[in-house]
């Protein structure tokens, strides 16, 4: 892999406050929502889904009902908006691609040797540019948690570049796996790099670690986000995954956008969420507010 070392110290990232972290998130998941905004709210946070299977059991009709849903959310409620993506494996982009058709969702590709990241440059080269070459719109690559850890920062620099530059046109989300960094000023220091680097966006959590996408961690990446931003005048995405699967904590995450970066993010071009079983409880959400009762999940595909 080509040395790209970038102009920049990483070893001197900022330093988070912790407290002030906790008692922002305490603030901020105690705003109130009209019903008029809970409903908007609620309709943004569907459209900004990536409908996920990244299962060893994925078959190709797994993948083809999950694309079915992602186009019919709920035949029954008028004025639904579509989910963002389809988030599979490489192997299944063509049947992701060739299911959605011409609608407007996204198909989105893990690569890199997700979730663990553990392979070579070669083969997460590799495995990047296979899935574009089916027809993956963004690819969700996983850093070197191991690189990171023992403080080689470059390495993890060059590793996101190159596999940014495999791409093409493709954007690229970087997953931190945040569960795995341990505290949140190396939270800080991963999204610097992946930012510095080239990442369209940076994401959390494969979704295979616990703890995931806390509001801590996610307020951390808002805000190395906005100070990037202020910096660069360059605008980078946000995605929360993994544990996120009720409505109320998607609107909590919309507050946290919203007074963090501003409206500016708060569209599916900036800002997803990767719990696919959050799309149900939101849609039980929208179907009460329009009906007055609850639906079963019964009435709702498992994903």
């Amino acid at each position: 892999m080509q040395q790209k070392s970038p102009a920049y110290d990483f070893s001197h990232s900022p330093v988070v406050d912790q407290v002030g972290i906790d008692e922002r998130v305490s603030r901020l998941n105690s705003r109130s929502i009209k019903k008029s905004s809970k409903v908007a709210g609620l309709k943004l946070a569907l459209n900004m889904i990536d409908l996920t299977t990244l299962e060893g059991k994925d078959t190709e009709g797994k993948v083809k009902q999950m694309c079915y849903k992602a186009m019919h959310l709920h035949d029954h409620l008028p004025g639904l908006p579509g989910v963002a993506a389809v988030c599979v494996y490489p192997t299944m982009v063509r049947t992701a691609r060739k299911a959605l058709g011409d609608s407007a969702i996204k198909v989105a590709s893990v690569a890199t040797a997700f979730p663990s990241g553990q392979s070579t440059a070669e083969i997460k080269i590799a495995d990047t540019k296979f899935a574009v070459s089916e027809g993956a719109d963004e690819v969700d690559m996983v850093i070197s948690r191991g690189a990171f850890l023992t403080g080689n920062y470059n390495y993890v620099f060059d590793e996101i570049a190159a596999i940014k530059e495999a791409c093409g046109n493709a954007r690229l989300k970087v997953i931190l796996e945040t569960g795995e960094l341990s505290t949140l000023d190396n939270v800080r220091r991963a999204s610097e790099i992946a930012m510095r680097a080239g990442a369209d966006f940076i994401k959390t959590s494969t979704g295979k670690v616990q703890p995931a996408a806390t509001p801590q961690v996610t307020l951390v990446m808002l805000e190395a986000i906005r100070d990037y931003y202020f910096e660069t005048g360059i605008m980078i995405g946000m995605k929360p995954a993994g544990g996120i699967s009720t409505a109320k904590g998607a609107l909590q995450n919309l507050v946290m956008v919203k007074e963090t970066l501003g409206n500016a993010w708060l569209n599916n071009h900036w800002f997803r969420f990767g719990a696919s079983s959050l799309a149900n409880d939101i849609l039980m959400q929208l179907a009460k507010e329009t009906t007055g009762a609850y639906q079963g999940g019964d009435y709702f595909s498992k994903d």
